[in-house]
């Protein structure tokens, strides 16, 4: 069974090789000479002379890239990138910071501070293109009561990201919280112009999720911050001091659509859902898989959205007898942590596979487009019918690692963790299960 493995990485590998960036930019927005058209926004460069970067997440690099070759020569940037790992190449008049992440750290409180003294000099002569991808809420941070350390920040986070949340709750309590999400970077930059481009790993229509969403008009609330608190049972885990400037009554509401920073923002995706699906439904077509694509299982929790795809690719194997076929699913599923182990969610999905599959000619992968499963070094795992005998051999508990939250060990010493190290992209995550047809099987017993 272990073709089908392979078959599995080769295809997540080809899906990541074939998502570029900078290309992205140049066929997103045109330059005819002095004017960038980005769909039905037209802009003259001539009429600002200056032009100013803020490029946030983990695409940031290629975003940065990608604009400086649209833009070339003749209109010099002048910004900050906040990603989490160096530049290969520096852009003449960016500064860089190498930012936390998952959690924040002080790099992050410095970029923060250095992308709102930064807008605070636009004005109406000023463009400010903010480019903007997945992560970028860890990688920029400052809370709006500066009362709150560093430390606050962090223990924040560290409770959000471990109570199983789905994302758009967890950036509801980041945002109001924040000095520089939820619409609050708009704002910070007046009346500049500004143009937003994203690389999205959020759901279809919840793009004010993205980084948290730092340009655009914040659609939950105060009572929604609340909400959210109590129905993870948050109360006891976040900062005392953060709590009390909730609880009396001085948080703000983030902006509205209504906010005059607004009205002159414009808001493009770069790439979206569409843009994983399509080249990873061409690689598995293109080995002979009948494959489908599902994005049903988005924020399920991990046990439920297994049992639902797996289901999915008996159904589609069924229903096409002789026919290796495949089911292609994307988003995040809720992986909360309860144990101390090693791992993310896309390496939990996995694991709870490992069970269903066992004895089966079917193989599930599913791994982060930008490299990183939760704690671990990494992108996620891959599976087979003889994963579960292969692991009892070796006295593996896949039920008590599954608990521990330590998906990533058990893969770790079969050989079958995914290991990218960061792709400079962020997508969502990308889940493929691959099944032969009965005809084959049988061929393959006689």
């Amino acid at each position: 069974m272990a073709e089908l493995k392979l078959l599995a990485r080769r295809i997540f590998q080809e899906t990541i090789s074939a998502i570029d960036i900078p290309e992205a930019m140049h066929r997103k927005l045109r330059r005819e000479g002095t004017v960038l058209r980005l769909n039905d926004t037209k802009l003259n460069l001539r009429a600002f002379p200056n032009v100013r970067v803020i490029a946030i997440g983990k695409a940031a690099h290629a975003m940065v890239d990608g604009l400086a070759s649209l833009l070339g020569r003749e209109y010099p940037l002048k910004g900050i990138v906040a990603a989490p790992t160096p530049p290969l190449l520096a852009v003449v008049g960016m500064k860089y910071f190498v930012s936390g992440h998952p959690t924040p750290d002080s790099e992050s409180w410095k970029a923060a501070e250095k992308i709102l003294a930064l807008l605070s000099e636009c004005d109406e002569k000023t463009v400010v293109f903010f480019l903007l991808s997945g992560g970028g809420s860890a990688l920029v941070e400052v809370p709006l009561d500066r009362r709150q350390a560093l430390e606050d920040v962090r223990q924040l986070y560290r409770a959000l990201v471990t109570c199983g949340a789905p994302i758009e709750a967890i950036n509801t309590v980041r945002k109001h919280f924040s000095a520089v999400k939820g619409g609050r970077l708009a704002v910070a930059a007046g009346r500049a112009t500004k143009i937003s481009l994203a690389v999205s790993d959020v759901p279809v229509g919840k793009e004010s999720a993205l980084a948290s969403g730092p340009t655009l008009p914040d659609p939950t609330t105060v009572a929604d911050v609340q909400r959210v608190i109590d129905e993870f049972s948050l109360r006891e885990k976040l900062p005392a001091g953060l709590l009390r400037w909730m609880d009396e009554g001085q948080m703000p509401e983030t902006p509205k659509e209504n906010d005059a920073a607004f009205g002159n923002a414009h808001f493009s995706l770069l790439l979206g859902l569409d843009d994983l699906f399509h080249p990873a439904h061409h690689a598995t077509e293109a080995k002979g898989f009948l494959a489908c694509c599902d994005n049903t299982t988005d924020d399920w929790p991990v046990e439920k959205a297994a049992e639902y795809l797996l289901a999915q690719l008996e159904e589609l194997r069924r229903a096409n007898p002789g026919q290796h076929v495949a089911v292609i699913a994307d988003g995040e599923v809720s992986s909360p942590v309860r144990g101390k182990g090693i791992g993310g969610r896309n390496a939990a999905f996995v694991l709870a596979c490992v069970k269903k599959i066992a004895g089966k000619r079917v193989a599930v992968l599913s791994a982060g487009t930008d490299g990183v499963d939760g704690n671990s070094p990494a992108a996620g795992a891959v599976a087979d019918g003889d994963t579960w005998e292969r692991g009892q051999a070796i006295g593996l508990n896949a039920r008590y690692m599954f608990r521990e939250s330590d998906s990533y060990s058990y893969f770790a010493r079969l050989g079958d963790t995914l290991v990218t190290g960061p792709t400079g992209n962020n997508l969502r995550d990308l889940r493929i299960l691959l099944a032969e047809g009965e005809d084959q099987i049988e061929k393959k017993r006689v």
